[in-house]
């Protein structure tokens, strides 16, 4: 009987990222997922509130807070599950996030009417220091950095 090589077990390129133990949430990573966890919480609560309270008021801006914490919610789950497939995923879902805070933020500055009510993307995430447009630019380059390298054993 042979064991399997590292190379063929159903884990490895998940288990390959940052030397081997699978984890993104290292030297800058735990920051990025404080981050993140901390806009999850803030965004969840927001669009929380404001669906159940006065969602008719501005629909479109309380429902793209709720997508805003959702994205969050998912960077923040992959960041801290780690390994090649949360990586690539999370990668995503930052470009994603970046495009949409773009897309919303522009939106917000050029038609400001179409807004009765802010999102968390609401120019370019003013209201949160501009953490939303930051963060998915250093997600995306930490992501990048930290992707998985072969190694020689």
């Amino acid at each position: 009987m042979t064991e399997p090589t590292p190379a063929s077990t159903p884990d490895a390129a998940d288990t390959a990222t940052d030397g081997g133990n699978g984890k993104l949430v290292q030297g800058p990573g735990v920051l990025l997922v404080w981050l993140y966890g901390v806009m999850s919480v803030g965004a969840v609560s927001r669009s929380l509130f404001h669906i159940l309270t006065d969602f008719d008021s501005a629909p479109l801006a309380h429902s793209l807070s709720a997508v805003a914490a959702a994205v969050y919610a998912f960077i923040t789950y992959t960041l801290v599950r780690g390994g090649e497939t949360a990586r690539r995923a999370a990668l995503v879902c930052c470009a994603a996030e970046l495009a949409g805070v773009l897309i919303v933020g522009t939106w917000t500055v050029l038609d400001p009417g179409a807004f009765p009510d802010s999102t968390v993307w609401s120019g370019y995430g003013w209201g949160y220091v501009f953490i939303p447009v930051l963060l998915p630019v250093t997600g995306m380059i930490w992501l990048r950095r930290a992707r998985s390298t072969p190694t020689a054993q």
